[in-house]
Order: C-alpha cells, then structure tokens, then sequence
C-alpha cells in the first residue's frame, strides 16, 4: 500500500461536517472522510483524479 501524504481539506468546506480530506502518493491520490479518518481512505490513479476534477469544473455533477 503506498503512503499518502499532504493530507488537505477543500478550502469550500464547510463546518457543517460534510468534508473530505485528499492525499497525494507518487502513483495514487486518496480521498476519505475528515470526520473518520481511521476508518480508511479510496485510492485512485492521478490521472483519473484529474479526470474527475475536469468534470467538476464543466459542471458535469450539476443538478
């Protein structure tokens, strides 16, 4: 399992305890939940990672 460092919180977080933290690893980019941190993390290439940031971006989630 590769190590994942530089764990952040999205600066549109809010304190209403719906937040995410991402850490970066030389191959993967993890995602878990700020308020259960022991309770493990997804991992995902950076390449998908940066996929699903674009479709942030163009609103492709929009309701």
């Amino acid at each position: 399992m590769e190590y994942l460092t530089g764990w952040r919180t999205s600066t549109r977080s809010t304190h209403a305890g719906q937040c995410v933290e991402v850490g970066f690893g030389a191959a993967r980019v993890g995602v878990r939940d700020t308020k259960d941190r022991p309770g493990g993390h997804f991992a995902v290439d950076p390449a998908r990672w940066e996929d699903f940031l674009g479709s942030l971006k163009r609103g492709d989630f929009d309701r």
